[in-house]
């Protein structure tokens, strides 16, 4: 109770209710709370957190013809460097769910797809013999609203519009980014842009 008697507001109650309010909208927005702002502590889900540490170009790529990016599987985090070095990008990102998924080393954007539409390769149709043929561009699209296609067949980044898959072990060997940012990273890169996986 407050001094004047009235119910005191819990400021998890408040921030619980007020996400449950939003009826599920996710943003790529993280909210940052220490524990002096509630009245007990809070645990942190680390899950789906990608490690935000910037990193430099020089120990990656021998030079920055062309633009860069290098997606970091263990960290979960795609970097962005404009061929002029005027432009740093540090994104978080969905990897793929297992080793046998992953796919590391050097490639490169080959094809750029507003509006990519998706075919599920033979080996996702043989795990998952239920999913559709094709889906054309749009909201169940999973490639979301971008693509940047890769120098290897079936592998890309793009974006996604189920926003929970972002910072985890979720793809089938692709790299998703939020649809804000992989709008942002495709108007950065062009073909031919370095793409190295580690």
């Amino acid at each position: 109770m407050s001094e004047n008697g009235s119910p005191r507001l819990n400021r998890r109650l408040f921030l619980g209710s007020g996400a449950a309010a939003l009826g599920g909208l996710a943003t790529p927005a993280i909210a940052q709370v220490t524990t002096s702002e509630i009245d007990e502590p809070i645990e942190t889900a680390r899950r789906n957190i990608s490690s935000f540490r910037t990193l430099d170009w020089q120990p990656y790529f021998s030079s920055l013809k062309g633009g860069a990016i290098l997606v970091d599987i263990a960290s979960r985090a795609v970097h962005f460097w404009s061929a002029d070095e005027s432009v740093y990008k540090l994104y978080p990102s969905s990897v793929p769910l297992s080793e046998d998924l992953t796919r590391r080393g050097r490639t490169s954007v080959v094809r750029k797809v507003e509006g990519p539409s998706w075919a599920p390769t033979p080996a996702m149709k043989e795990r998952n013999p239920e999913w559709p043929d094709f889906i054309g561009p749009g909201p169940d699209n999973p490639l979301g609203t971008h693509a940047l296609y890769l120098g290897w067949k079936y592998y890309r980044i793009h974006g996604t519009h189920d926003t929970r898959k972002i910072g985890r072990r979720s793809s089938n060997g692709c790299i998703g980014l939020y649809n804000e940012h992989i709008e942002e990273l495709y108007a950065l890169t062009g073909r031919g842009a370095q793409v190295l996986l580690i």
